[in-house]
């Protein structure tokens, strides 16, 4: 079974990502735009529970944070992935490494870039226009992330939450 880790951004970021990732992403209808705080991994039911607990865990010792995006950016020329870009923070890339540490056995294929995909899978021409047009776009938003998510993938490749954790103490 195939586990990812994520925070879900607040409905009104989301719904300016779904306006590009409707267009751009053939991953639209498979996940809600979100921060991938650790890649998709495979783990048994037994061993989500334990990370479950892990987890849990991390998230008491962690303090809600503010999560800002600023721009839009792309990967190119590593690929064409068009994304909002997220101020990295002492917290998110604490949060990041804390989470990737515990998961050691999972191989990290990329640096750690805190983003929301909005275009991914695009031709280089395609890519050029797209990522043209929008980069000069200023995205000013501010939030506070308070929950992460353990996500599981289904049958048919779309994902769901396999479990919420609040950050802080409860």
């Amino acid at each position: 079974m195939k586990f990812g880790i994520v925070i879900f951004p607040s409905k009104k970021l989301q719904d300016l990502a779904n306006s590009y990732r409707k267009r751009y992403d053939p991953h639209y209808a498979l996940i809600t735009p979100h921060l991938t705080l650790k890649n998709s991994f495979d783990a048994t039911e037994e061993e989500a529970k334990e990370f479950a607990e892990k987890l849990r865990q991390i998230a008491r010792n962690t303090n809600a944070f503010t999560l800002k995006t600023s721009k839009i950016s792309s990967f190119q020329p590593v690929n064409n992935v068009i994304y909002f870009k997220v101020d990295p923070t002492e917290e998110l890339t604490a949060l990041h490494a804390e989470i990737n540490q515990e998961f050691s056995e999972q191989n990290l294929e990329y640096a750690f870039v805190p983003h929301i995909t909005i275009g991914q899978n695009l031709s280089n021409d395609e890519h050029s226009d797209v990522y043209g047009s929008l980069r000069m776009t200023k995205l000013n938003h501010e939030e506070t992330v308070e929950r992460f998510h353990l996500l599981y993938q289904l049958e048919n490749g779309s994902w769901t939450v396999y479990e919420t954790f609040r950050l802080g103490k409860e």
